[in-house]
């Protein structure tokens, strides 16, 4: 039941072979590599937690039922007992693992089909929430929170990471997962080219391979560009990911990549000491801003036209860009004016 290999094999007319049987394991590589590794992990625990319901009720994950799903979904929006209520956008996100799972094994969930339709339509409508979004890093902020950090080997190493993060829109796990030459280690996410103008970034992201341009700043404290050769030199770093952990002393960098969540508690971290919405009690001002806030900072601040700012961050659509800006296009044209009121 919680066989979670991907259902690849020959056809029973098909004769097996060595070379065939190779092939098979190649496949399945390529088929794991079709899912982000986050959310492998998020659609494991989605799966874990379907299957285990189903035991307790009696009955079995398959093949799917849509009225059993139904009545999974039900639960989750409004559990019996003590169990706590799980947001809309964690109950479609759990759809979505289910369905992700049951096509690994050569079943198609129809999230259509009426018994799952109209129960996800019913909880977005009793219980769905303007969506939470995090405080966008404006201008003034960023530099705040650069010129908070020490100038010892890590604070060079995170006011590489904030600079280069905000100029160029990115994903924390694109962060971290930069490599500084193509194919330095098997799990790189990218790499880096520092040029005469800028840093130019191939990065392999959620949407696919693409190119993030990062021209260089006005000032020496405040160019990305600068601020990852000060690291990478210092550093001795010339081979593998540009962004490593730090000995215990201080004094230097070791082989060890960062982890994502690294990005996220430096934004967290510097946010409080560079004193940003300080009105605010600290548990708050900790709760506004995360890793996204960076994305979301590049979209609000940039002054250019939208479809630059789209292609940077790697959307599909400007409407998922737009989603990105914080207070940028409000009351910028004013319909009521332009209706004659």
């Amino acid at each position: 039941m919680n066989d979670t290999r991907d259902p690849i094999a020959l056809p029973a007319s098909v004769a097996g072979s060595g070379t065939l049987d190779r092939l098979i394991d190649t496949a399945r590589d390529y088929a794991k590599a079709s899912t982000a590794e986050n959310t492998k992990k998020a659609y494991a625990a989605d799966w874990k937690h379907f299957t285990r319901w189903c035991r307790l009720k009696g009955t079995d994950p398959l093949p799917p039922s849509s009225e059993m799903i139904g009545l999974y979904l039900a639960d989750l929006a409004a559990p019996i007992g003590k169990a706590p209520a799980i947001s809309v956008s964690t109950i479609e996100r759990r759809l979505s693992g289910l369905a992700w799972h049951y096509q690994q094994r050569g079943f198609t969930l129809d999230r259509k089909d009426r018994h799952i339709a109209t129960v996800l339509a019913g909880i977005k409508r009793k219980h769905a929430r303007p969506p939470v979004q995090k405080e966008a890093i404006l201008r003034d902020d960023i530099l705040a929170m650069v010129a908070c950090l020490p100038h010892d080997l890590r604070g060079l190493r995170d006011r590489a990471i904030l600079l280069l993060g905000y100029a160029g829109g990115l994903r924390r796990s694109e962060i971290v997962g930069l490599d500084v030459n193509k194919d330095d280690t098997p799990d790189s996410g990218g790499w880096i080219e520092i040029m005469d103008d800028g840093v130019l970034l191939t990065l392999n992201s959620k949407t696919g391979w693409r190119e993030v341009e990062i021209g260089s700043g006005s000032s020496d404290q405040t160019c990305p560009m600068h601020a990852l050769a000060q690291w990478l030199h210092f550093a001795k770093i010339g081979f593998g990911p540009v962004f490593v952990r730090i000995s215990r002393d201080g004094k230097r960098a070791l082989e060890a990549r960062l982890s994502d969540k690294h990005v996220a508690r430096l934004i967290k971290q510097t946010v409080l000491k560079s004193g940003i919405r300080a009105e605010l009690p600290e548990k708050e001002r900790l709760a506004l801003f995360s890793g996204h806030s960076l994305r979301a900072g590049l979209a609000s601040s940039a002054e250019v036209d939208e479809r630059y700012v789209q292609k940077q961050l790697g959307h599909a659509s400007a409407e998922m860009t737009r989603r990105y800006q914080r207070r940028r296009d409000r009351f910028r044209v004013n319909l009521t004016k332009a209706a004659g009121l």
